[in-house]
């Protein structure tokens, strides 16, 4: 869809996210990290983020997310500016980042950091009642983890710490949910399960849900709709087996040997 359409498309409906013309750079940087992304997303969608090393794809859910300044275009989400409400933006987005560093003292259990989704309902400065607990020990049994409750999140193994965080957004009961790479640690039943769960939760609960990932095969048996990026564009953005077949025929110099 070429831009002029997808502008008319965007002013026609009323979406959970929309992104015009959205262009970011990170601080410091001269090049946007993304280039006049135009996105809009509706209420329910599932939709996958592909795309070689370098793409822009981290930089899109960070900016959806309202944790980068845009440079240029402009970005909605939920009827709100980003830029100017971004506190009330990620009170309702469960995001798991790509990269997340636990440190090996670090004192909080798992149920702490699941917890901590629940932050953005109650303050920061108020206790969890019961309610908020149950809340996040359910999230944590849908992961299968709730035996990890009272464990030190430093002590997990990268796969235990990823399915903690994965549990932290679902726990946080959004509206949207923002995944960047949620599988990487996970040996493959578990993705295979976690990526299951996670489009049953999205399904169950109209959920907006975004996920970044590399794992084209688990990807293709979930989602309705993929978006290609390279070189911080949207390249293609169609059903999951058309973008298969074009990431098939431009390679992305390895991108799909690797991952395939």
């Amino acid at each position: 869809m070429d831009g002029k359409r997808l502008k008319r498309r965007l002013s026609r409906m009323a979406s959970v996210i929309e992104l015009r013309d959205v262009s970011t750079v990170y601080e410091g940087e001269k090049r946007p990290a993304i280039r006049d992304v135009n996105l809009a997303f509706e209420k329910s969608e599932f939709a996958y983020v592909i795309g070689p090393n370098a793409a822009g794809k981290t930089t899109l859910l960070e900016t959806i997310n309202g944790l980068l300044p845009i440079f240029k275009g402009h970005i909605s989400v939920l009827n709100l500016d980003v830029q100017k409400y971004g506190r009330e933006v990620r009170c309702q987005i469960g995001y798991v980042p790509q990269d997340f560093m636990v440190d090996p003292g670090e004192p909080y259990t798992a149920l702490d950091v699941v917890l901590m989704g629940r932050y953005g309902k109650i303050g920061v400065i108020s206790r969890p009642s019961k309610e908020d607990k149950e809340k996040a020990i359910e999230a944590m049994r849908l992961l299968e983890i709730e035996d990890l409750a009272n464990k030190p999140i430093g002590k997990l193994s990268g796969g235990q710490q990823q399915k903690v965080m994965i549990a932290r957004a679902i726990a946080k009961e959004p509206k949207i949910l923002l995944l960047d790479e949620p599988f990487s640690n996970l040996d493959p039943e578990s993705r295979d399960k976690i990526s299951k769960l996670i489009a049953q939760i999205s399904s169950e609960h109209n959920l907006t849900t975004i996920i970044v990932t590399h794992d084209l095969r688990q990807m293709a048996e979930s989602c309705s709709r993929t978006i290609v990026m390279n070189s911080g564009r949207i390249i293609a953005d169609c059903e999951p087996r058309k973008a298969l077949a074009l990431i098939e025929k431009w390679n992305f110099s390895g991108f799909w040997r690797h991952n395939g």
